[in-house]
């Protein structure tokens, strides 16, 4: 029997994570008080069950029977005893969760110690880390509606007919000036490039339009970084599949996120679609930078 652990921030999408997989054929028990735990697991190996895997909802509305640090031992022994477990953990930005919050006039589960609403998130993130460290994956739901939730679930855990979906990787270009992504494993700060937004003829043109990628990617800079990076890449895939680590998330940053790191995730995408491996690759800032153009330029790309 294989075991998912949802867990997370209130508000970030734990109850939808775990009804999708609940429609993908997993057996679903959410809001599991965590002493209950080693009781369930056994009670599952003693009967069988037709589902192949088990999900269990874990988090803080569990109130005084809650600790995580507790949780996260709890966790560990039960893999040391041979349990087949890993950790979901769901979570959003504060933005994100005010707004959720504000839409559904729910109260959040630390409201009742007299918290504000974000005091309460901030408290329930700092209470969470030990469970987010043990974490197998990692999923932020900033800015995602029900929909989008649903097909990042389905990215990040693969199928569960055997629970060990195939190895996949995201590539991000992104913005420093916007901050950075939550969910990257690997952050590349490619800002030491030429950058075309000093040139008039490429400056409202982004890593996508082939005039920028020729600029960037023919560069004897990007050209020696990009074969050491491949390099780090090919290195590093290897030992993250051996650690069963199913998803890599590259975050390609630039000062803006339009025109260097576009064309930079562009070509890493590119190169792991060569190794075999199902690459998505997408533009966090790109629109945001495209919609500024318009405006009076600024002194920074």
């Amino acid at each position: 029997m294989k075991y998912l652990i949802v867990t997370g921030q209130s508000g970030a999408g734990k109850t939808a994570c775990v009804r999708f997989l609940e429609d993908q054929g997993s057996f679903c028990m959410d809001n599991i008080p965590p002493m209950m735990l080693p009781r369930l697991l056994e009670a599952f190996s003693a009967t069988p069950i037709r589902q192949k895997t088990v999900t269990l909802g874990v988090d803080i509305r569990s109130g005084e029977f809650f600790d995580a640090q507790a949780v996260a031992r709890m966790i560990r022994e039960l893999q040391k005893m041979g349990n087949r477990i890993e950790v979901v953990f769901m979570e959003a930005g504060e933005d994100t969760l005010l707004s959720r919050y504000k839409e559904t006039r729910r109260e959040h589960p630390l409201a009742q110690e007299g918290l504000t609403l974000t005091e309460a998130i901030a408290e329930e993130r700092n209470r969470l880390q030990p469970l987010r460290e043990i974490a197998n994956y990692v999923i932020d739901t900033t800015g995602m509606n029900a929909k989008t939730l649903r097909k990042q679930v389905s990215r990040t855990l693969g199928s569960l007919e055997d629970f060990d979906p195939p190895f996949r990787a995201e590539v991000m270009s992104f913005g420093f000036k916007r901050g950075l992504p939550r969910q990257a494993d690997l952050v590349v700060d490619v800002r030491f490039l030429p950058n075309p937004f000093y040139i008039d003829s490429l400056c409202r043109h982004s890593g996508l339009d082939e005039d920028v990628r020729t600029f960037v990617m023919e560069h004897p800079t990007t050209v020696a970084f990009m074969e050491k990076y491949k390099e780090m890449l090919a290195f590093l895939i290897p030992h993250y599949r051996e650690e069963g680590k199913h998803r890599l998330v590259v975050a390609v940053g630039c000062t803006g996120g339009a025109h260097r790191s576009v064309a930079i995730a562009e070509a890493i995408g590119g190169y792991l679609r060569e190794l075999g491996i199902p690459t998505e690759v997408n533009h966090r800032d790109l629109m945001l930078e495209q919609a500024r153009w318009n405006a009076p330029v600024e002194d920074e790309g």
